[in-house]
C-alpha cells in the first residue's frame, strides 16, 4: 500500500498517534481505502474538510423545517420543500470519479446510470420545480433569509473545491498515471477500441444519448473495465491524487481548518434544532 494511504483500521491508529501535526510540522489527513478493489470505498484526504452526505442532510432538514414554519406563518401552509435529489451516478465522491469501474454495471448500463436511479432523480427534480402554495418569490426569499440567520447552508468551501479539482487534473499528468493510461490505451486497442485516455471512452459522444444504451457502448465499457483492472488504473490515479492533495492541504491548512470549523458549527446548530 502506498505511503499516505491507509486502511480504515490503520487510519484510526495513525491519527491517534500523530494527531493533527507530526514532528515535521503539519500532517495532512491520510487517504482511506475500505475495499482495495472498490473505488467507491476510498476517501481522498481533502474529504476530511468537506461536509459529509449525512451532515448535509441534517442541515437540509433543519433549514426545510425553519422555512416551512416561516411560510406557514406567512399564510402559505401548502408550501412544501423540494425533495432532496437522489444520487444519480456514484454513491460516494470517489465512486465514479475515475470513470466506470464495476463490471456488472458496465455490462448492464455501459456508461449510463441505472435507469431506476435516473427515473427517481427525474421525478424528484420535477416535484421540486413546482410550487403549489401560491407564494411569490419575495416571501420565500424572506423565509430563506430567516433560515440563513439560524442555520446557513452547508457546502464545500472554495478551497476544498479548488484542491479537489486541481489534484484531479494534475494527477492525469503525473508519470505513473500517464504510464497507466498508455497501458490501458494499448489494451483497449488490442480489443478494437481506440482511445488515448480512459475518460475519452466514458465521454465518447456516440454514447451521449440520455435514454439509449447501445451494444457498442456496453461492449466498450466492458473492455474499458477489463483494461482498467489489468493495469490498476484507478489505484494509480488515486495514489497520485493523494500525494497532490496532501501537499495542497499542508499549503492551505489554516483555510481548510477554518472551513471545517465553520461547517461543523453549522451542523451542530442544525442538530440542536432537531432536538
Amino acid at each position: 500500500m502506498a505511503v499516505g494511504i491507509l486502511s480504515q483500521e490503520d487510519s484510526r491508529a495513525t491519527t491517534a498517534l500523530t494527531g493533527e501535526a507530526g514532528r515535521s510540522g503539519i500532517a495532512a489527513p491520510p487517504a482511506v481505502v475500505g475495499d482495495p478493489r472498490d473505488p467507491a470505498t476510498w476517501k481522498l484526504p481533502v474529504e476530511a474538510y468537506a461536509p459529509t452526505a449525512s451532515e448535509t442532510r441534517v442541515v437540509s432538514v433543519a433549514r426545510d423545517k425553519l422555512i416551512d414554519e416561516c411560510m406557514a406563518k406567512a399564510g402559505f401552509e401548502q408550501w412544501v420543500p423540494a425533495p432532496d435529489l437522489p444520487a444519480l451516478g456514484g454513491d460516494t465522491p470517489t465512486d465514479w470519479r475515475y470513470g466506470v469501474h464495476d463490471a456488472a454495471q458496465a455490462a448492464q448500463h455501459g456508461y449510463h446510470p441505472d435507469p431506476a436511479r435516473q427515473q427517481a432523480y427525474d421525478e424528484a427534480l420535477a416535484v421540486g420545480a413546482v410550487d403549489r402554495s401560491g407564494a411569490d418569490d419575495g416571501v420565500l426569499k424572506a423565509c430563506a433569509a430567516t433560515a440563513d440567520a439560524q442555520v446557513p447552508p452547508v457546502q464545500e468551501a472554495s478551497i476544498v473545491q479548488e484542491i479537489n479539482t486541481q489534484s484531479f487534473k494534475a494527477a492525469e499528468e503525473s508519470p505513473s498515471v500517464e504510464e497507466a493510461f498508455r497501458q490501458w490505451s494499448a489494451c483497449m486497442k488490442s480489443k478494437g477500441y481506440v482511445y488515448a485516455r480512459p475518460m475519452d471512452a466514458n465521454d465518447d459522444p456516440r454514447f451521449a444519448a440520455r435514454d439509449e444504451v447501445t451494444d457498442l457502448e456496453i461492449a466498450t465499457a466492458k473492455a474499458d473495465v477489463a483494461c482498467r483492472d489489468r493495469y490498476q488504473v484507478e489505484k494509480t490515479w488515486f495514489e497520485a491524487e493523494v500525494q497532490l492533495q496532501q501537499s495542497g492541504i499542508k499549503k492551505h491548512h489554516a483555510a481548510l481548518e477554518a472551513a471545517r470549523v465553520q461547517h461543523k458549527a453549522t451542523v451542530a446548530k442544525a442538530t440542536a434544532l432537531a432536538r
